[in-house]
C-alpha cells in the first residue's frame, strides 16, 4: 500500500469507529458519548483542508515511517 491508500484507510476507519461510538440509539450497543462525533468532524475538516491545500499531516508521518508514495512499476 502507498501513502494515499493508507490515508484513505485511516480516514474511513476513524469515521466509522467514531460514528459507532458516538451515535446514540437503542440499536447501538457501542455508544459511549456524543463527543466521539467530534472525531468525525475533525477527520472531515482535515479531508476538506487537504482538498484545498494538498497538505496532510498523516501523509508526512507515513512518509517518515518509510511508506512509499508511488507504486512500483509492474506491481
Amino acid at each position: 500500500m502507498v501513502v494515499n491508500d493508507w490515508i484513505h484507510a485511516f480516514a474511513g476507519s476513524f469515521i466509522l469507529i467514531s460514528l459507532a461510538l458516538g451515535v446514540d440509539s437503542s440499536a447501538n450497543p457501542l455508544f459511549l458519548s456524543r463527543y466521539w462525533l467530534l472525531l468525525t468532524a475533525f477527520v472531515g475538516a482535515n479531508l476538506l483542508q487537504f482538498g484545498f491545500s494538498k497538505f496532510c499531516p498523516l501523509g508526512l508521518i507515513l512518509k517518515k515511517l518509510g511508506v512509499p508514495e508511488t507504486r512500483e512499476p509492474g506491481a
